[in-house]
């Protein structure tokens, strides 16, 4: 498909009231409004099309650019280009999911992601949280830098109340995902959530909540010492 023929297509599954639900979750026009389920279908027609799902991020359309993310491969794109995507998010949705999704394929994910959570622009700063929570979710703990790991829990504790509005979920995510799949971290994880406590995060016009990391850690693992790992993040 080109992408004059997958925007039309996007275009077709849209709808005012999903575009009103994106709106109240932060999402800016340009849009569709197309229905996440919507999307598999299109997904299945382009998936390994690297080039479109370029062409799709390019455009600014939060449909489109969201549905890059579940098309490209994040293994495949440049450090050039994966710092385009997170310069270019638009929403919470495309710098908390759709460029986390593809930085945590790169080889050097961790390091991008070191990058990102310094930053003083708050979408950034989300992008590398959760590009992080997605690299422990579906990394093999035997391959993850444990101690740096580790560190980074220590930072969430001391900052995570200090810290910018949605960067504050991120962080409270990256607990939840080292306390739910990383093995040697789990227990330093739920101490970690513990010392963190509730975490006040505005969600804006939505009945959306912050996760209790702790509760939400141990009713993941269901019944478990660690869940198994994903083998991707994508929804």
């Amino acid at each position: 498909m080109t992408l004059d023929e997958t925007m039309k297509l996007l275009a077709s599954k849209g709808t005012e009231q999903t575009r009103k639900t994106h709106r109240r979750h932060g999402a800016p026009e340009p849009m569709f409004g197309v229905k996440i389920g919507d999307l598999k279908p299109i997904v299945k027609q382009i998936k390994g099309d690297q080039a479109l799902a370029m062409q799709l991020y390019a455009t600014g359309n939060s449909d489109a650019m969201y549905l890059a993310g579940l098309v490209a491969d994040g293994s495949k794109m440049k450090r050039a280009e994966l710092e385009r995507w997170v310069k270019g998010a638009t929403w919470h949705m495309i710098s908390g999911c759709t460029v986390p999704w593809v930085a945590a394929e790169h080889p050097d994910a961790i390091e991008i992601a070191l990058k990102w959570i310094d930053s003083p622009k708050e979408p950034i700063a989300v992008a590398g949280w959760a590009t992080l929570s997605n690299v422990v979710t579906t990394t093999p703990d035997e391959k993850l830098p444990m101690k740096q790991i580790g560190m980074l829990l220590d930072h969430v504790v001391k900052t995570i109340h200090k810290s910018p509005n949605r960067v504050r979920y991120a962080m409270n995510n990256f607990v939840i995902s080292c306390g739910t799949y990383v093995a040697p971290l789990a227990d330093k994880a739920v101490a970690a959530a513990k010392k963190i406590g509730r975490v006040e995060v505005d969600m804006g016009q939505t009945d959306c909540q912050v996760p209790d990391a702790e509760r939400y850690i141990l009713k993941s693992r269901r019944g478990l010492p660690v869940a198994p790992k994903r083998k991707t993040t994508r929804c």
